[in-house]
């Protein structure tokens, strides 16, 4: 082995008008969510040479950056217009598809699921100019086998899963599990696998030491007979260790920066940052796995089941409830403006909160409703 490939995933979401708010009620926290955002394509302009960032954007926070308006209120902390420029630069970032509102797939109507990726991926294609988008983030990483056809009926060709959902098909070591790209097959389609390393991942999300990832990424692989890929997967604008002001003690100038300088000098045990669809180029799939019904792991739960999403009464009645008012706006033909109150009351910040956020759901549908009724109604 003579190379450890390392793709570094992370996921971007603020929920539909909620950095407008910040901006009039909080706009230091406003402000240090913005800058970790704008820090990501500027810690990467010195290192175009070994810089690769695998970014998902959500589709409402992709609206609040474009809006001219909120531009606007925002010029005097970041400049909008030109971060989404700068997060077009294909040297060093790699842009995934996701759902437009950050929804937990699996928990929301199958009806609703193409509308959300339809709308992310006109956005992704107007903002980001292009139309092809290799790989697929599961908003919360909530994956189930019966999104597979619809995730490769939108050109998709790779998916993200966490390793403690993922169990073989073919018969194979820890290390190829985790390891190796895989395939994974439902209603006569298929699609390959990417996997998380969720305890990696744990680190990278919290505060991590450059010698401890090196040691312990060369420790996990060492029994590998094949160039292994070793995917970290986190949130990129949630936590001190990104949005810290800092340069010496955040996640870009205390890990990645210096990480970068020693993949430049050859001492970085072999490990060297890639673009996921360039290793699949060189490395197809190697073996078939199945894909368990669950999410990533947070704060409280390790993801399966929902729980984080689903473990109250309130959180199973609100999606209920959307179930309903997703059905009766089907059975009316989609009213647009309905829709989109639909669609934003999935969102799983919604549910993630516990109860806290759980009457924003109910003010989105009772919204939908009243369009659907004619009687307005905020679109």
């Amino acid at each position: 082995m003579d190379e450890i490939a390392f793709a570094l995933v992370l996921n971007l979401h603020q929920p539909a008008g909620n950095l407008d708010d910040l901006l009039g009620t909080d706009r230091w926290a406003a402000a240090e969510i913005l800058y970790a955002i704008d820090r990501i394509p500027r810690s990467l302009w010195p290192y175009e040479d070994t810089g690769r960032v695998h970014l998902s954007l959500s589709g409402a926070l992709l609206e609040a950056l474009a809006d001219p308006g909120f531009q606007q209120r925002a010029y005097g902390l970041v400049d909008c217009g030109s971060l989404l420029w700068h997060l077009q630069n294909t040297r060093v970032i790699d842009i995934l598809g996701t759902a437009y509102y950050h929804p937990v797939l699996p928990l929301i109507p199958a009806e609703d699921r193409p509308e959300q990726l339809r709308l992310w991926c006109q956005t992704g294609e107007h903002l980001f100019a292009r139309t092809d988008f290799p790989g697929f983030w599961p908003p919360e990483m909530g994956l189930s086998m019966e999104l597979i056809p619809l995730i490769r009926q939108l050109g998709y060709r790779y998916v993200l899963a966490d390793a403690n959902h993922v169990e073989p098909v073919t018969p194979m070591r820890w290390d190829e599990l985790r390891y190796q790209p895989h395939t994974a097959r439902y209603g006569g389609a298929e699609i390959t696998v990417v996997v998380r390393d969720r305890e990696l991942s744990d680190a990278q999300e919290s505060g991590m030491d450059l010698g401890w990832f090196t040691g312990e990424v060369l420790a996990r692989t060492r029994h590998c007979d094949f160039t292994p890929l070793v995917t970290t997967c986190t949130d990129g604008d949630n936590g001190g260790w990104f949005r810290n002001a800092t340069r010496e003690a955040n996640f870009w100038g205390a890990f990645y920066q210096p990480f970068l300088d020693q993949v430049r000098a050859g001492r970085s045990g072999g490990i060297r940052p890639v673009f996921i669809h360039e290793y699949l180029a060189a490395h197809p799939p190697r073996g078939e796995v199945r894909i368990r019904p669950g999410a990533w792991n947070t704060g409280w739960h390790d993801g399966t089941g929902f729980t984080q999403w689903t473990g109250s009464a309130a959180q199973r009645d609100a999606l209920t409830r959307i179930s309903h008012v997703s059905r009766q706006l089907h059975d009316a033909g989609e009213p647009a403006d309905a829709c989109r109150h639909l669609l934003r009351a999935e969102t799983s910040c919604n549910f993630y909160w516990g109860e806290a956020w759980v009457p924003r759901c109910h003010a989105d549908l009772d919204r939908a409703l009243a369009l659907l009724a004619g009687g307005g109604g905020d679109a």
